[in-house]
């Protein structure tokens, strides 16, 4: 069975290159634990929706799910006492949501657990899994990142929590490749389903992640060519509906208009210099461009 891993952003950011650059400045890096809080919080959520979508079958993944919640509030409440600690912000995070956007991205409407139950199963663990492996790398990141940087109260207390969740996110990402190997092992048929279903899923999270990530100019056409991937996995007659569906929202991007302005208020707002030294620049060439240039001065 292929194995599938998170992608860069914009292939050239890697979670190690993000993290090293979040703990460098306090208020992002609290407002990136949060984000982890949030998710954490919105899981059990959307993981006790699953459940009584599935209605008691089959039973040993409703057992599973209700051990997973139980983890990720777990996860939540660790997260939200750390916060606390260091008097920051737990309300929701500000900027566009992954969350929201990978929920947005996914093909729900096609999906039927009553009539296609297995099928639905199958869909529902590849999304899991998918946003599992996601966490992963970043937790991990974070702790390399944390145990480069200086080794205050706060940044051990920060690292010291991270720990103790990734160890269960990783048993999470164990969980869901099990569950879909033993469902690919059946039958060549189920191998297609389990194969085709992880790369409908793993452009969705590309697409969510990145949508949460990139606010420069010609994101908006950025998202559109991510929308077109996903549609791409899909079967010819599936992709018309779903496209007409999401396409209009992922050209016009509201959340992502007030993200932009947002942005903008409060870098000007931290130091005007910097906001027209770099906010503006990278906000106009991308990240892309910034990091080829950064390269062309660092040769």
């Amino acid at each position: 069975m292929t194995v599938t891993y998170p992608r860069k952003f914009q292939n050239v950011l890697s979670a190690r290159d993000v993290l090293k650059r979040v703990v460098c400045d306090r208020e992002i890096h609290l407002i990136t634990l949060n984000r982890y809080r949030y998710s954490e919080q919105r899981s059990c959520k959307d993981l006790t929706e699953l459940i009584e979508q599935l209605n008691g079958q089959p039973r040993e993944l409703v057992r599973d799910l209700s051990h997973h919640i139980s983890d990720e509030a777990r996860h939540a409440m660790w997260l939200t006492d750390l916060l606390i600690d260091l008097g920051a912000d737990i309300s929701k995070p500000p900027g566009s949501s992954y969350i929201n956007e990978f929920e947005r991205l996914l093909d729900s409407e096609q999906q039927d657990p009553v009539q296609y139950l297995e099928n639905f199963v199958i869909s529902s663990l590849a999304a899991i899994n998918v946003t599992e492996k996601r966490g992963c790398e970043y937790f991990s990141a974070h702790i390399h990142a944390l145990k480069q940087a200086p080794q205050t109260e706060e940044n051990i207390k920060i690292r010291e929590t991270i720990e103790k969740i990734l160890p269960e996110e990783a048993g999470h990402v164990r969980w869901g490749n099990r569950w879909l190997g033993e469902i690919a092992r059946k039958s060549p048929e189920h191998q297609q389903k389990v194969e085709q279903a992880k790369r409908k899923y793993t452009a969705i999270e590309q697409a969510a992640f990145e949508s949460g990530m990139d606010i420069t100019l010609g994101a908006e056409l950025r998202r559109v060519a991510n929308l077109m991937e996903v549609a791409n996995t899909m079967p010819l007659w599936q992709r018309p509906q779903y496209l007409m569906e999401r396409l209009p929202q992922t050209l016009l991007a509201p959340e992502l208009q007030f993200t932009r302005i947002q942005a903008a208020q409060k870098a000007w707002q931290r130091d005007p210099q910097t906001f027209i030294e770099k906010f503006v620049p990278m906000f106009l060439n991308g990240i892309q461009g910034r990091e080829n240039n950064r390269k062309k001065t660092t040769v």
